[in-house]
């Protein structure tokens, strides 16, 4: 590790300008949206919650980025990244289950679990990430069932959207697994 990190691979600096760039920016537009409009309105703990998930995700880019095996490998692992926040801001901001107050929404917390304790089970190997997607895609899909079973909730469209999301993250990881 500590060699990557002396010499990072041709055009991951790049990268590493453009993600953290794009977090600052996301970071900035509500603030600025709030200059010029009542109807946005955030609150310090909005921006400290969304300023984390930003976090997040930039040092899984970083992880990403250090441990690659190539171009299969980034684009798997960013699918993967950027579903995840997606689906948690989604949920955060006006909940996938009725409205964001909804405890049934908490169900989708066990996605991203799974796709952190299956990362770090199979140390970011492609061949293990595999594995940890089609995971997160079975488990999207257990919770569309308990939503459909004990909350009355009809998420197939998401559902079908976001298992498709991460089958294709999967996909990609085992294209990288076969390369390297």
């Amino acid at each position: 590790m500590e060699n990557v990190a002396r010499h990072p691979k041709k055009g991951h600096r790049t990268l590493r300008v453009l993600v953290w760039g794009a977090a600052a920016a996301l970071l900035l537009l509500p603030w600025v949206a709030m200059q010029f409009t009542p109807e946005v309105n955030w609150t310090s703990a909005d921006f400290v919650v969304f300023g984390g998930m930003l976090l997040l995700a930039c040092g899984s880019c970083e992880i990403a980025l250090r441990v690659s095996t190539g171009t299969c490998y980034l684009v798997a692992a960013g699918l993967a990244v950027l579903g995840v926040f997606l689906q948690v801001w989604a949920n955060l901001a006006v909940g996938i289950i009725g409205n964001e107050g909804n405890p049934a929404n908490l169900m989708f917390l066990a996605i991203p679990v799974v796709g952190v304790v299956g990362a770090l089970i199979s140390k970011f190997k492609a061949a293990g990430m595999v594995l940890t997607l089609a995971a997160m895609a079975v488990t999207q899909c257990l919770i569309a069932i308990a939503a459909w079973v004990w909350v009355d909730a009809n998420i197939l469209v998401m559902t079908v959207l976001f298992s498709l999301w991460w089958m294709t993250s999967a996909g990609l990881f085992s294209k990288a697994s076969k390369r390297g």
